[in-house]
């Protein structure tokens, strides 16, 4: 069972995701937030699996929130779900540790997919959102003409490309013929050559430096 934490500061909202994701016998919604602070506090007293984000909402808002989150509760993946897809939005939600961004029109399937992929350690990007990631990247020749900012292996390239696919540490396994604690081993080795701590911002630096391409996700 995944217990979720929905914060939003729409009622209607709330109680919206609540019935598509209490309609999944894998997932449970433990608690609703209505800004960033009661996230924060509800997080602490609820030890959900994962919170699913609004971003702009009164008083704390969802970027402050997955900030202060990531750093009290390392361990507890926040997933954003907004209506805005602008540059500043999605770039900060990323910085701030999101481990996943994705938009209001998520059709339910997909976001149920989404949270059960994220609380299993799999990064989800709405392709909206990676195309701007990739755009921004496009914008930076400077960046681009650098190939050895990172010293990455082929083997650690091709891992990237399945970290960016979506696929959890024993699918890649099985891709790669690895064991999962081999795969485990080489991914923290990726994490600190990047200078990333999570699948998102690993995907995130790969797509910028175009160590990946947008097909990949």
């Amino acid at each position: 069972m995944i217990d979720v934490l929905v914060c939003d500061d729409q009622v209607i909202v709330c109680e919206g995701l609540t019935r598509i994701l209490s309609s999944d016998p894998e997932i449970r919604v433990v608690g609703v937030a209505h800004d960033g602070a009661e996230a924060l506090a509800k997080a602490v007293e609820l030890r959900p699996h994962l919170v699913l984000m609004d971003l702009k909402m009164p008083g704390v808002n969802g970027i402050l929130a997955t900030r202060k989150l990531r750093q009290q509760m390392p361990t507890t993946p926040v997933l954003v779900l907004t209506t805005y897809d602008d540059d500043e939005w999605v770039f900060d939600a990323l910085q701030s540790g999101a481990a996943g961004y994705l938009l209001k029109d998520t059709p339910p399937r997909d976001l149920i997919a989404a949270i059960k992929g994220t609380a299993s350690g799999k990064a989800f990007l709405d392709p909206t959102v990676a195309g701007k990631i990739l755009t921004d990247y496009q914008k930076r020749p400077a960046a681009a003409s650098k190939p050895t900012q990172f010293r990455i292996t082929d083997r650690e390239r091709e891992l990237l490309r399945l970290l960016a696919s979506g696929l959890s540490n024993g699918e890649i396994a099985q891709q790669l013929f690895l064991s999962e604690g081999t795969v485990r081993n080489y991914t923290s080795e990726l994490f600190k050559k990047l200078g990333v701590s999570d699948r998102t911002q690993a995907v995130v630096i790969a797509l910028r430096h175009g160590l990946v391409s947008l097909g990949d996700i």
